[in-house]
């Protein structure tokens, strides 16, 4: 089975993420966990250029491409081998990323994503959990991280409430996958309510 995670920054998804694929190790389950960007050693090295530096430095067409190519990696990497070989793949984020943040973030792109992602990935999740969490809350925790990867928390607030309005109507879009989980309540509540669901999922 392969579980995405998607969210706003600072949504708790990569917690989450992590939580639950301790949670299915702990079941004597075969758990990968990864990333997008990244995940693989070339996709990883575009993380650094997408991630980073300056909000303007990339086109959100530029951007459409390069996230297209890092995912275009993992997949064949990491992501087809290790659900050819039987194990579950858990991934903090996935093309829905793309979705929203290039496809929505600077005009109507996503007919752009949907083309290139059928193109060349052509793989969508089992289960994808959108953990909501209230954007300005998220974007205070996340650049509360002090990291060098805050290339998207520096677009802003109005950024983060697109995208979390964008997150829900993807949720409709894709009832069959997606689980909407409401992030603003103790870790520990949002991991049992994922793991619940993953659990019943896989059987």
């Amino acid at each position: 089975m392969f579980i995405t995670f998607e969210g706003i920054d600072g949504s708790g998804k990569s917690t989450q993420a992590r939580l639950l694929a301790e949670a299915l190790r702990g079941d004597g389950r075969d758990v990968v966990l990864t990333r997008e960007p990244g995940g693989s050693p070339g996709a990883e090295e575009i993380r650094r250029l997408v991630l980073e530096g300056d909000p303007d430095r990339w086109s959100a067409e530029t951007e459409i491409l390069l996230f297209t190519a890092a995912r275009r990696d993992h997949l064949e990497r990491l992501i087809d081998p290790a659900l050819g070989a039987g194990r579950i793949v858990i991934s903090d984020r996935f093309a829905d990323s793309t979705r929203m943040y290039q496809g929505l973030s600077r005009g109507d792109l996503r007919a752009v994503v949907d083309k290139l992602h059928a193109l060349m990935i052509g793989r969508e999740p089992d289960l994808t959990f959108i953990i909501d969490m209230d954007p300005d809350v998220g974007l205070a925790r996340a650049r509360g991280r002090n990291g060098s990867e805050e290339r998207f928390e520096d677009f802003g607030a109005a950024l983060q409430h697109r995208m979390r309005q964008g997150f829900l109507d993807l949720a409709r879009e894709f009832p069959g996958r997606c689980r909407v989980i409401d992030g603003n309540r103790p870790v520990e509540t949002v991991t049992a309510e994922v793991a619940g669901i993953a659990r019943a999922a896989l059987g």
